[in-house]
């Protein structure tokens, strides 16, 4: 499989699952004449399953771009992973706010959040949903099974590295359960049929990732290996590394020099930076082999639908902006997100005549944020634009030019650079003068001259914070690392409406943790509310 995973066969009517109301059974497929005794009979019929599995990331149901959702209870054009996922990531915070009003999306970067929440119910549901493809494959794809169906030799091979994938799979998307929502319900394909999952604890359900993910490094193929967007053993190097730089957050238990280590493992299986960060986001990143870990792929033509990188290109244009620039046809902008004040002041200029990285919009836009719903109020982003490195339109445009080719990097190199010099300054075992080397790599490549490069002693972790924000802004890292910091909920930092407050306010802790929705906690009895919900 290569970019285009995803535009294998989707029409596998056992898999489109509907998730209305609750989690009681992650294991309770719907009766339909395709059913998994013949979709699990031939070899193609695994690898439509595992495009499936992959594709659930960028797709939001079987028809797309609407028709036929996966998750219920939620707009289907709401319910792709990534557009949920920076939602919640992003809007709580400095680096971004929305001007719509859609249900209660103003609630996020207001901190006041409920249970009832649609939008995080239909993460978690996304999230689910997307544990119980990967369960089922792996059910289905046992050596047992395989003998079964009559599959052997290089084809059962193929599918046995399909089954380590749908298990890395499953445990990104714990991984999100667990940083989100701490405390999940939780099912593996060993669970019978039928059961009622019960809540892991979020120290355990780390644990077990941990677990799953180091014997997965053992097993997946090698880093770089394993064609583009799909998971190999550098991807679990990745998840890992993330995971023990917030163990401290996740456990109550440090893992600093786990964290530099892994971040290293990944450092040297070969990869580099590109040479200019606008690329990064651009409908041709998929030339990002070197620097990308493992992506979210998206084609304007076959994985149509309003989240991904078409809701971060099209909801980010609006007001004076080049629609063209933006969008490599004139169609019109979304007219959305923004950031706030803070995060221009983190880069010399706006402009990007220094740092590359800084890419907003100004003509036409106040940096003050008197009207969250304007908007013109807040500078705007242009990071993602579905147009080439070049400038030139996209090569799967759509007619109307609004389904989008930008993939989604779930890890990249820079990130690793990142995460190894935080843990090292933290104190985990490792080099500060390789740290200082990674953190002048990424910003040599900024300002693509040496004008970038900072001494021993400007290496700080609120320097690495900030950072971060320029490095991966937008990237759906923010809410994240402002915990990490103990920043997020605290008065120690303050932004424009946090709290619902125009200069900003300091709301609840148990806002680090979002809560469970309450429609399952009924259903499942296993369930018990994070606390302050």
């Amino acid at each position: 499989m290569n970019k285009n995973i995803t535009r294998i066969v989707f029409s596998v009517g056992f898999i489109a699952i509907i998730l209305a109301s609750c989690t009681k059974d992650l294991n309770r497929f719907p009766q339909n004449a395709t059913t998994s005794a013949n979709v699990y009979s031939t070899p193609l019929g695994y690898k439509q399953a595992m495009a499936k599995v992959y594709g659930a990331f960028a797709l939001t149901g079987n028809s797309g771009p609407a028709g036929s959702g996966d998750v219920q209870g939620i707009d289907e054009g709401f319910s792709d992973f990534f557009r949920l996922f920076w939602n919640v990531q992003e809007l709580p915070t400095d680096e971004a706010v929305i001007a719509w009003n859609d249900a209660t999306i103003q609630n996020f970067h207001a901190m006041s959040w409920t249970s009832g929440d649609a939008f995080l119910q239909g993460l978690y549901y996304r999230s689910m949903y997307q544990v119980t493809l990967a369960n089922e494959f792996l059910k289905q794809s046992t050596d047992a099974r395989l003998g079964e169906n009559k599959i052997s030799g290089a084809d059962a091979d193929a599918i046995r590295v399909f089954r380590n994938e749908a298990r890395f799979l499953r445990a990104f998307q714990y991984w999100v359960l667990m940083d989100l929502y701490g405390n999940p319900p939780f099912a593996t394909d060993k669970d019978p049929f039928g059961s009622i999952p019960k809540q892991i604890s979020r120290t355990d359900l780390f644990k077990y990732l941990e677990t799953e993910l180091q014997e997965l490094e053992t097993v997946l193929p090698a880093a770089r290996s394993n064609g583009y967007g799909r998971a190999d053993r550098a991807a679990a190097q990745a998840l890992l590394a993330r995971m023990y730089l917030n163990a401290q957050v996740y456990t109550g238990t440090a893992r600093w020099t786990d964290a530099a280590a892994y971040a290293r493992k990944v450092i040297d299986a070969g990869y580099t930076l590109v040479s200019d960060p606008r690329w990064l986001m651009r409908a041709d990143n998929h030339l990002n082999t070197n620097e990308f870990i493992l992506t979210i792929n998206y084609d304007g033509l076959r994985t149509q639908g309003y989240g991904g990188s078409t809701y971060m290109v099209h909801a980010s244009t609006g007001g004076s902006m080049d629609a063209r620039g933006m969008m490599g046809i004139p169609s019109g902008g979304w007219y959305g997100l923004r950031t706030t004040r803070n995060i221009p002041a983190l880069f010399p200029d706006a402009t990007g005549t220094a740092d590359k990285r800084s890419q907003f919009w100004t003509d036409g836009q106040s940096l003050d944020i008197t009207d969250v719903g304007n908007f013109n109020h807040g500078y705007a982003v242009t990071k993602y634009r579905n147009v080439t490195r070049s400038g030139a339109i996209a090569p799967n445009i759509d007619p109307t030019g609004t389904f989008t080719d930008v993939d989604i990097p779930i890890f990249r190199l820079g990130e690793m650079y990142l995460i190894y010099a935080e843990a090292v300054l933290r104190g985990g075992a490792g080099d500060m003068g390789t740290a200082l080397n990674y953190i002048n790599l990424l910003r040599t490549r900024a300002y693509m001259s040496a004008a970038g490069i900072i001494t021993a002693n400007d290496l700080t972790l609120n320097f690495i914070l900030d950072e971060r924000a320029r490095e991966l802004l937008w990237e759906g890292h923010r809410r994240t690392d402002l915990i990490r910091y103990n920043r997020f909920t605290t008065s120690a930092y303050l932004w424009p409406w946090k709290g619902g407050v125009r200069a900003g306010r300091a709301v609840e802790d148990y806002r680090n943790l979002y809560p469970l929705p309450a429609s399952d906690v009924v259903a499942n009895p296993n369930l018990k509310q994070n606390p302050g919900y």
